[in-house]
């Protein structure tokens, strides 16, 4: 007879033990915590706040302010929902303080391996026209950009944790402190919004 399998001894811990052996005094814990969600975290600012440099810039503050809660972190939550609160709030924090400057363009590239140079727009999840439209790659993300770059940060923030980061509407409702209804409520208006960009941005605009 085939015995079980026991599990291996290499397994990598979750996040949440992660954190609680950083709160009991094992740095090399946040250490692993920083590398584990280095490119998720910083390409979710890099999309979301359309800036590389200051995307490096949140994602710092954001484990530095992990750093400083760790001791307040509940350990019967998970870890990934508390970690993209922090990161939505000091990137909201940052897009209030550029609010008089002029917008950053959506073309940020994102970081490492083969998709170097590929950016957000590139990766946008919509229901865009298909090749048989016959719109160069280009002028496509040119046209999507523009229709993403318009929308409110508080709906595209929500586009990026549902599409880019997976989490559920209860993760959503949690790390950016609003109702599951209005979570469901946005999510649909943000959908609705960018389609309805895309379609004004672009009528006339197609090959005869």
């Amino acid at each position: 007879m085939h015995q079980p399998v026991p599990k291996s001894a290499a397994e990598p811990p979750s996040d949440e033990q992660l954190i609680e052996r950083y709160r009991h005094g094992h740095h090399a814990a946040f250490e692993q915590l920083i590398e584990r969600y280095r490119q998720e975290l910083f390409n979710f600012l890099s999309r979301f706040l359309g800036d590389r440099i200051a995307a490096e810039d949140v994602f710092q503050e954001t484990f530095l302010q992990v750093h400083v809660s760790a001791k307040s972190f509940d350990s019967d939550r998970r870890f990934k929902p508390w970690l993209f609160t922090i990161a939505a709030n000091k990137g909201r924090d940052y897009l209030r303080r550029r609010a008089r400057r002029p917008a950053a363009e959506m073309n940020a590239p994102i970081a490492g391996g083969e998709d170097k140079g590929q950016s957000f727009i590139d990766l946008m999840q919509a229901d865009l026209p298909g090749p048989e439209e016959q719109l160069d790659k280009a002028e496509l993300r040119e046209r999507v950009q523009r229709s993403v770059q318009t929308m409110p940060a508080h709906l595209r923030e929500i586009l990026l944790l549902a599409y880019f980061q997976q989490l559920s509407y209860q993760e959503i409702s949690d790390a950016l402190a609003i109702p599951l209804g209005t979570v469901k409520s946005r999510l649909h208006t943000a959908v609705g919004t960018f389609a309805k960009l895309w379609k004004d941005q672009n009528q006339g605009e197609e090959p005869a």
